[in-house]
């Protein structure tokens, strides 16, 4: 499969400057890290990449360290054995890389599958934050968008599937529709990006391969597990994750907290980046961690 290179892909990458190189877990990251005080890990969504934080990193990297890497498979982060792409496998790996980091989060935030991966590190004691902030988490099977489906598995076990979903990703506006499907409107450059990855068949296979390995129907037991704080923020125009969704997992952890966002979908920290950044240094405050 063609994988993302740094070279190209990568060669005007949002936040560039702090890109760093680092191998861990047997595997080769790309992880960004920026700024200056308590440490924040930034975990993207499925088929995403560091680019989804572009606007909000420089924001938190006034008041935090931020780390941001590219998870397993996607962007410019190398591919796992098949075992790496399962959600167990996936928050072992970037444990894995927090160790060699030296870096232990003060507060980790996941968007949409990566709100997952945050919870079981903790729920497994691979990391141990005072706070967990989902940003529109997918906590439980997206079967109205076909993720984490069936279909997800035929497809991943199809090697020609994600060469035919890149090759379509080439197709004008097709991107942009995908994306606006998820009930956001994200800025051209944000789309370029996107569309830049979806044409990677490397980067669509991780995408397929995550969706297709992760079992998330006892989440609900994980989560009864957790004792960390975990506030789920979701976003009124989320067409990908039901916002009511937040409110039912918020109900099943010991420390739940819910945030609607009045305006915004699926990708809303990209749309109204200053907001996020506003809300999570008044939670750090508000929880002690500022």
């Amino acid at each position: 499969m063609d994988r993302p290179d740094w070279n190209r892909e990568g060669r005007d990458w949002p936040n560039r400057t702090a890109s760093r190189f680092v191998s861990a877990a047997r595997m080769r990251w790309h992880v960004q890290i920026m700024g200056e005080g308590p440490a924040l890990l930034l975990l993207h969504g499925t088929g995403s990449a560091t680019h989804s934080w572009r606007d909000l990193l420089p924001l938190l990297a006034e008041n935090f360290t931020v780390v941001a890497p590219d998870l397993p498979g996607h962007g410019f982060t190398a591919m796992p054995p098949p075992a790496g792409l399962s959600l167990r496998g996936m928050a072992v790996r970037v444990a894995a890389l927090l160790a060699e980091l030296q870096i232990e989060p003060a507060i980790v935030v996941g968007h949409s599958a990566g709100a997952a991966i945050a919870a079981q590190m903790a729920i497994d004691s691979l990391c141990s934050p005072g706070l967990i902030v989902s940003i529109n988490g997918a906590l439980k099977p997206i079967r109205r968008a076909g993720l984490f489906s069936p279909l997800a598995k035929l497809l991943f076990l199809n090697p020609l599937a994600p060469r035919l979903f890149s090759w379509r990703a080439r197709a004008p506006g097709a991107t942009l529709r995908l994306l606006e499907n998820t009930g956001s409107r994200i800025d051209v450059r944000g789309v370029a990006l996107y569309e830049r990855l979806f044409q990677s068949s490397g980067h669509v296979e991780a995408t397929l391969g995550m969706m297709a390995s992760w079992n998330l129907d006892d989440m609900p037991d994980r989560l009864r597990r957790l004792e960390t704080t975990l506030l789920f923020v979701a976003a009124a125009g989320d067409k990908a994750v039901p916002p009511s969704d937040a409110t039912e997992f918020a109900m099943m952890v010991r420390n739940g907290e819910t945030l609607r966002l009045p305006r915004g979908g699926h990708l809303a920290h990209e749309e109204v980046p200053g907001e996020f950044a506003a809300l999570l240094v008044r939670v750090a405050t508000g929880h002690g961690i500022l």
